[in-house]
């Protein structure tokens, strides 16, 4: 059974800084592409950062550029997103999600998180 379990989330001001971790159990962890993507109240699902199987390429959507980061440890089975320079319009549920190939489309993801709440206040 394939298991893609988030956690990090909180409570935080502006100008903080979270960690996020999704640790990955069911399949096989390196052959696929990772990301994280949110979903803020009232607004659809968004992309946030995608990552290769390998690590050597990353994708970031622009309002987190330059602020997040993400990256993987394929010999824990887990993928990060390291948030600095919270703003409150970064508050939202984030999700993380395998798929084959990376990509910024959710419909290409095969595997999600139940999701973990990150609330940055002003």
């Amino acid at each position: 059974q394939v298991r893609l379990q988030e956690s990090g989330g909180g409570l935080v001001q502006a100008g903080d800084s979270l960690r996020l971790s999704c640790a990955v159990s069911g399949l096989t962890f390196n052959s696929y592409a990772m990301a994280w993507f949110r979903q803020a109240p009232g607004k659809e699902r968004e992309f946030v950062a995608a990552i290769t199987r390998d690590s050597f390429g990353q994708n970031y959507a622009n309002s987190v550029k330059g602020r997040f980061a993400i990256s993987r440890d394929n010999g824990g089975n887990t993928v990060y997103l390291q948030m600095d320079s919270l703003k409150p319009e970064d508050t939202a549920i984030y999700f993380c999600a395998a798929s084959g190939a990376l990509s910024r489309l959710q419909d290409e993801y095969d595997y999600w998180g139940q999701g973990t709440q990150v609330t940055v206040s002003s």
